[in-house]
This record gives C-alpha cells, structure tokens and sequence, in this order.
C-alpha cells in the first residue's frame, strides 16, 4: 500500500459485523471448553484429539496429520497427547512402514471416553450455535464459513473435502 493511500477503513456496519465476529471468535471456544471441562473433565482441544482419532480408519492418525487436523502445532499436540495416554485413552506408536513417523490410536477406553462425552458437547455446539438460527440462517453461515476460510487457508482441509466428517464438528464420533 503507497503511504499516500488512505486505509480502507470499516464502515460503521462493517465495524458492529467484525466486533460480533471477534465476540463469537473469542467466547464460543470458551463456552465449548466450558461445557466439555464441566460435563467429562476435558479441553475443547482434547475432545478435538479424541473425536480426530475416532473419525481416522482404524482409530488411527500420523501425528502429524493429527496436527493438522486440530490446527495445532506438534509441541501442543505432543504434550496433550502425553496426557490422553496417562488416562489410557491414546496410544503412540512408530509406524511399522516408516520408523520416523509416529502413529496415535485412540484406545478402546478412549473410543468410549468419546461415545460418553459427544451427546453433550452436541447438545452444547446445537443450542449454542444452530438453535438461535433459522435453517436458512444456518446455510447462510455454512457458505460464509466456507468463504472466510477460503481467504485464510484455500488449502484447508473441510474446504477440499466438502464434509469434514462428525466427531469434533460437533455431530458425533465416527462409528465403527
């Protein structure tokens, strides 16, 4: 931008958008954590760990795609990690195809772990989120998500995929 260009400034509508959008930004996280840490003693982020490996065939992810899953780095994901596996609820491995790559199974107490607690964190995503809009409203947010995601990171996961699955989006675990 030359230094003679005026910023494009918010409109006063503009502004009231974006001051709701860092409202919801800031307080939904809280408001899910809230509930999780409440109703089964976890993070929002460990929930996210566990309905990830729940989704994955054989309960199983690469760390790294786990990370990239759960929009983490590997030092966060590798220390909450350690924690779900001194609960029983993950196990680390290598990968027998490839040593250097190191493999995280949601265990069978980990897979109940997440059948108990998904009803809940539902419950809590649907009268939080879907329940004040309309189902018009609803798809309205469903695109606009899409778009302003599509800005931040066109490589993103549920961008490509169309239907980035149940678990953490708050439909449920993957059955199996």
């Amino acid at each position: 931008m030359d230094n003679a260009e005026e910023p494009r400034w918010l409109s006063s509508d503009e502004r009231e958008v974006w001051l709701t959008l860092v409202g919801v930004l800031m307080k939904l996280p809280a408001a899910l954590d809230a509930q999780l840490q409440r109703d089964a003693g976890l993070s929002h982020f460990e929930y996210m760990v566990l309905a990830g490996l729940s989704e994955a065939p054989a309960r199983t992810r690469r760390m790294s795609d786990l990370a990239g899953f759960t929009e983490s780095g590997l030092p966060r994901l590798s220390q909450v990690v350690s924690r779900l596996e001194k609960r029983g609820w993950v196990r680390r491995s290598t990968d027998p195809a490839d040593g250097r790559i190191t493999l995280a199974t949601l265990t069978e107490e980990g897979r109940e772990k997440v059948v108990r607690t998904a009803p809940g964190h539902v419950e809590a995503v649907r009268s939080l989120v879907f329940d004040p809009l309309t189902k018009a409203q609803s798809c309205q947010l469903g695109g606009i998500g899409k778009r302003i995601m599509g800005a931040i990171d066109p490589d993103d996961r549920c961008l490509r995929s169309g239907n980035p699955g149940s678990g953490p989006s708050g439909a449920g675990p993957a059955r199996s």
